[in-house]
């Protein structure tokens, strides 16, 4: 049996009377547990306890309380809702645990009532549990919203309205002698109902009908429709009170006759304890060889590098054009999944993860677009460990949530990717405790997906009720049989996403990803790296990307510094090349095909843009030569030199537009090509043709021919062309949406905890009456001679005194002080509300008392 919760000695008369009272008897650590479970309460620092305990009993974070409330400790505060308020430890315990009683429930209520307890939403002693206000009404039985207990109103508020006679009948009907008043009546019927022997023995005379009645009701809803002329089962119940009426159509099942139905328990199943996360089935092929997880999510890794690097460079010179209302195109995320040869869901997700790293923004010019940003030019130079630890770091804090892209606001309008609407503060918390419950499971075991959503929704059934997620139901991209509560989808997503990013490999956390978590090391504090300053938690962030860094480096393959040539013009590349020699290839060569080895295709277009961007035959058969582990094949070599000896051989430039070509035959052959007649060109002289076309028209016209122009400069200069890269303007990556106020630090709790203390001290302190007592809670009265005579009086004694004081602003506060020197119309004295010395004007003071003797 579990053990009584603390709070047990605060019994009888001598216990807390109001929450502020029970806020008072705490000790400063447990002052800073409540505010550091409950950071709301500190904005602003309330002025003392009493104003921290109305702040606490807010709806607003009451609610936001008890969406925190793993399912047991929810369920203990639903049972406490619909037991006697001041409800007894071991009433609360009954309503749990049921007539038969339960060990696991037993042990594990202790925890829960204190949790409830630490957070401020019960109080009292153990023999007068208390729920706070608003938590009551939250979870309490109302006609209009039925208890998650699924239990009906008591037999008290059931038969308010109902006339002293019905009751009379009632009771005789039941067996009851009659009684005087409705309260006594009410009462003998709850005794009744209450009795396990009484009511067992009256059930026992019901006709099966009724009891198949009571069967329907008894888990909830507890209401039920009746004709104006009930059925005989439905009467025989309602002639004993076992169904009492509603409204005219409508009755209910009384809160003490449905307890004894379900044995005394408040909820059909009780969960005390968190479901397991269990392994998956495959689980088996990677059971005990984490080597398998960590090699499969190192190749993720790598291929995500790849992926982010092909999306870049896809829009090195700028990329689609930003919509009006913001995000991307339905049309141009279409192009973008065909150009990165996946689907617009992981397009969408591969847009949404170079954003949020800081590697892609719009920029911002009149015709707005996106392109990549001078960071991913620094970020290209990291090593392939290190680009992949920042783009898995800004993938675990970020709350905007790429697989929402799709689908639709409460407004109807689609989400697009880029866009806005698409952050969820949920997103970070969901996504970081689905990686920790992997990291639970032995190395190399992968989850059963299903087992990790359902512990998810009990650390959290509030949240993922699919309350606070509108557009879960509208959303298209939710599978008609999966999860619609948007935690549960978050989860979803997390998994498939740490998938294809390489922080699991093959279902289960990589040990590169565990790093990444911190589960391998724990930092010098304890904290785990969550609490602290802004500053700490960011050194925390760099030196768990630093580990992961670590433990993926030797995971990936080194860079090559050569191709495998072929005789068809391809070059095979058996794996990642050097960044010079990759970029060098890729404008020498098409790439056919990717996977574990890239494959180069040499085309005539290929080898011209080589030499428009500057290279000559020579320098491209060197480059061959050098990087090629084979010999460079004679095809080759003819196709570098047959392009190179025609290339710049015709000459364009701007005239309009013009061809030059010491070879006057060759261009009679092109005015004499039908295929050149759109471009209106005729002879100005010899070697010289003039066209009406622009000089990029001209050059893509008559390579369109075969002929290999090159463009010249006014000087006569052979134009070099090479990719213009686009940047936007230096962008900071877009900051997540917290999810409610930040946690506190020690020294903001700390502070917070001090300031709150002065303040209840100067608000509660026992003082004695002053000459002319405030009335109406306004501040006292004195006069300037008395004031000054007091604190004169004080300043000689050092005894301290309550005084009201109004600043130079006319806000008015009591504040408790010990005097120290009096002059020139100021008083100097310790400040205890600021715990500091202040300077006060006497004519700021309106009234000063003494405090008590017992006080001082």
């Amino acid at each position: 049996m579990g053990t009584m919760p603390e709070g047990s000695s605060t019994a009888g008369r001598g216990g807390p009377r109001t929450l502020a009272e029970a806020l008072r008897t705490r000790g400063d650590e447990e002052l800073a547990a409540l505010l550091r479970a409950r950071p709301d309460l500190l904005t602003p620092v309330p002025g003392d306890l009493t104003q921290l305990a109305t702040r606490a009993g807010t709806r607003a974070s009451v609610v936001r309380a008890l969406e925190r409330l793993d399912r047991f400790t929810l369920q203990t505060a639903e049972a406490l809702a619909v037991a006697p308020d001041p409800a007894p430890y071991d009433t609360l315990r009954g309503l749990l645990t049921g007539d038969e009683g339960d060990p696991a429930i037993e042990a594990a209520l202790p925890h829960a009532v204190e949790v409830l307890r630490r957070q401020a939403i019960i109080w009292g002693g153990a023999d007068r549990l208390r729920l706070v206000r608003t938590a009551r009404e939250l979870l309490a039985p109302a006609p209009t919203r039925p208890s998650p207990t699924g239990l009906g109103p008591t037999v008290a508020e059931a038969t308010a309205g109902m006339s002293p006679t019905r009751l009379q009948e009632i009771l005789a009907v039941a067996g009851l002698p009659t009684t005087h008043d409705p309260v006594s009546a009410v009462a003998a019927l709850v005794t009744l109902f209450t009795d396990r022997t009484r009511m067992a023995a009256l059930l026992d005379t019901a006709p099966p009908e009724a009891l198949t009645v009571l069967d329907r009701l008894v888990w909830g809803p507890p209401y039920g429709e009746v004709t104006a002329s009930p059925t005989p089962p439905v009467r025989w119940l309602r002639d004993r009170g076992l169904l009492l009426p509603a409204s005219p159509r409508t009755v209910v099942l009384p809160r003490e006759a449905a307890l004894h139905l379900r044995a005394g328990r408040a909820h059909r199943t009780v969960e005390p304890l968190p479901p397991e996360v269990r392994p998956a089935a495959t689980t088996s092929i990677t059971q005990g060889r984490p080597q398998v997880v960590d090699s499969t999510a190192a190749g993720q890794a790598f291929t995500a590098l790849s992926t982010v690097e092909d999306l870049l460079k896809d829009w090195h010179e700028g990329g689609p054009a930003v919509l009006r209302s913001g995000g991307l195109s339905v049309r141009d995320l279409k192009r973008t999944a065909a150009a990165l040869d996946t689907n617009e869901q992981m397009a969408g997700f591969w847009l949404e993860l170079t954003y949020a790293a800081g590697l892609l923004a719009s920029d911002g010019a009149a015709d707005e677009r996106y392109a990549p940003t001078p960071a991913y030019d620094d970020w290209l130079t990291l090593p392939a460990a290190e680009r992949w630890a920042g783009l898995a770091a800004a993938w675990l804090t970020a709350t905007r949530t790429a697989g929402l892209i799709g689908g639709q606001d409460t407004k109807g309008r689609t989400l697009s990717a880029l866009g806005p609407d698409l952050d969820r503060s949920a997103a970070t918390e969901v996504r970081r405790r689905v990686l920790d419950l992997l990291a639970t499971l032995p190395a190399g075991t992968a989850p059963d997906p299903e087992s990790v959503l359902a512990r998810l929704r009990w650390e959290r059934p509030l949240r993922g009720s699919g309350t606070a997620d509108p557009e879960a139901n509208a959303a298209r991209n939710a599978a008609a049989v999966g999860p619609t509560d948007l935690r549960s989808r978050i989860a979803a997503w997390t998994l498939r996403e740490a998938e294809v990013l390489g922080i699991t490999g093959r279902g289960a956390l990589s040990a590169h990803g565990r790093a990444l978590l911190g589960h391998d090391t724990a930092p010098a504090d304890g904290t785990g790296g969550t609490d602290g300053t802004g500053d700490a938690r960011h050194a925390r962030a760099e030196e768990l990307a630093a580990d992961a860094t670590a433990a993926l480096a030797p995971l990936l393959p080194e860079p090559l510094d050569h191709v495998l040539l072929q005789a068809d013009l391809t070059a095979v590349a058996p794996g990642p090349l050097q960044r010079p020699l990759a970029e060098t290839l890729s404008v020498l060569a098409d790439v056919e095909s990717k996977g574990g080895a890239t494959v180069y295709r040499f085309t005539p277009g290929s080898v011209r843009r080589a030499l428009d961007a500057g290279r000559s035959a020579s320098d491209l058969h060197t480059f061959l030569a050098t990087h090629s582990r084979t010999p460079v094949p004679q095809p080759l070599s003819y196709l570098i030199d047959d392009v190179a000896r025609r290339h710049g051989h015709l000459r364009i430039g701007a005239a309009s537009a013009y061809v030059r070509c010491d070879d006057d035959a060759l261009l009679g052959e092109i005015l004499a090509d039908k295929r050149s007649q759109g471009l209106r060109l005729r002879r100005l002289a010899p070697t010289v043709l003039a066209a009406q076309a622009d000089p990029a028209t001209l050059l893509d016209g008559l390579r369109t021919m075969g002929y290999a122009p090159a463009a010249e400069s006014a000087e006569g200069d052979v134009l070099i062309t090479r990719a213009h890269a686009r940047r936007t303007p230096p962008r900071t990556p877009p900051a997540p949406v917290p999810d409610g106020p930040p946690l506190p630090d020690a020294t903001l709790l700390g502070a917070a905890v001090k300031a709150i203390r002065a303040g209840d001290l100067a608000a509660t302190v026992e003082r004695k009456p002053a000459p002319e007592p405030a009335k109406n809670g306004e501040l006292p009265r004195t006069t300037s001679a008395e004031t000054l005579a007091t604190v004169q009086a004080a300043a000689m004694t050092g005894a301290a005194v309550w005084i009201g004081y109004v600043n130079a602003d006319g806000a008015a506060s009591q504040r408790v002080i010990a005097p120290v020197r009096v002059e020139g119309g100021f008083v100097t004295a310790y400040d205890h509300t600021a715990d500091e010395v202040r300077t006060y004007p006497l004519h700021r003071i309106t009234g000063v008392a003494e405090l008590a003797d017992d006080s001082a």
